[in-house]
């Protein structure tokens, strides 16, 4: 089987993908920032099921603010699934903390790639370059066709930091890629099982409905699609012919609010949701938090915004069958308390 890249290999989706592409046979390299994190990378794949892998994984360091290692990562590799990009729970002070690495670090690791006659890169990308930014309501679901509108003032830094990256990703297949295919996946809320206790953003938010850490339930409504399902959507962009050129949003169903979440929590989880609230935040409230919590003030804009999007491309052009978004919160929920990263009942 062909070697496979993956950047951002200790990652959540990163760590998934390398799980499967070596339960399909693939040799592996990923890309870390620091090597003293190999053995960490290798507890989360056993933690996945993917057993010793020995020497089918090889990691490089490499940086998306730095050029040194780019070039040595994607020597000999068929194909290239760019995973990483920065994430963090609560806004930057300065935007272009996130914007640069998500814009410099996918151009840096697409030259790499061409220059070393990759074939494909499969680049994750998010819903936040699709869905927002959107000026009054919208009841029609978001697709492959819609962009994040940048001109919004109200648009936070990680929906900027995305879209700038991926319209930057195609310009440079288009304008300087040579025969460099480039596929893109968008991901909605990504939750399911975790593999170890560095938890990604998007997880937190279960998290804290679990510990009940949330006064309750923000009028927020978002897409939840299985970790599992979006690096399975990762494979099949990278062998399809029919994902070349192609954008393809990863939702596992409609759009749910965190109100249903925590009910999906209460009547799934058993004992490990007894902390979880199930009232309504009223806005006034959240308006209030927000002038002293940055990770409030950064969810402001989408209060009451109920909107959706569609997997239908990804179902039918590559097969993609992903699980409910019910089935991924009570995945987050089960192996949170199994691997024991939930608050301790007093």
């Amino acid at each position: 089987m062909a070697r496979v890249l993956v950047t951002g290999g200790t990652g959540f989706v990163g760590a998934h993908c390398l799980v499967q592409l070596l339960a399909a046979g693939h040799d592996t390299r990923a890309t870390v920032r620091d090597l003293t994190r190999e053995s960490e990378l290798r507890a989360l794949l056993r933690q996945g099921g993917a057993g010793e892998v020995g020497g089918r994984l090889t990691l490089i360091c490499a940086d998306l603010n730095a050029d040194a290692g780019w070039a040595e990562a994607a020597a000999g590799c068929e194909t290239v699934l760019h995973v990483a990009s920065p994430y963090p729970s609560t806004a930057p002070k300065d935007e272009n903390e996130l914007i640069a690495p998500a814009r410099d670090g996918a151009l840096r690791v697409l030259r790499a790639a061409r220059d070393a006659g990759v074939k494909r890169v499969v680049l994750t990308s998010s819903f936040a370059a699709i869905g927002y930014g959107v000026k009054g309501g919208r009841t029609a679901a978001f697709t492959e066709e819609d962009w994040t509108d940048l001109s919004d003032p109200s648009l936070q830094a990680y929906a900027k930091s995305k879209t700038i990256a991926e319209r930057a990703a195609w310009d440079f297949v288009a304008r300087e890629g040579g025969g460099l295919e480039l596929a893109v996946v968008n991901p909605v809320g990504v939750l399911g099982p975790v593999l170890g206790p560095d938890l990604s953003t998007s997880i937190l938010l279960v998290k804290r409905l679990l510990d009940g850490a949330a006064p309750g339930c923000p009028d927020i409504w978002f897409g939840a699609v299985d970790v599992r399902d979006v690096a399975d959507l990762h494979l099949r962009a990278m062998a399809d012919p029919a994902a070349r050129g192609e954008r393809f949003l990863a939702t596992g169903g409609d759009f749910v609010s965190v109100l249903e979440i925590a009910q999906m929590l209460k009547d799934g989880a058993g004992d490990a949701a007894r902390r979880v609230p199930t009232r309504r935040l009223p806005y006034w409230l959240m308006r209030v938090v927000a002038l002293f919590d940055p990770a409030v003030r950064q969810v402001l804009p989408e209060l009451g915004k109920h909107k959706n999007a569609s997997s239908e491309k990804a179902r039918r052009l590559l097969g993609w069958a992903p699980r409910s978004p019910r089935d991924a919160v009570l995945a987050t929920a089960k192996s949170l308390s199994e691997l024991g990263l939930l608050k301790r009942a007093r």
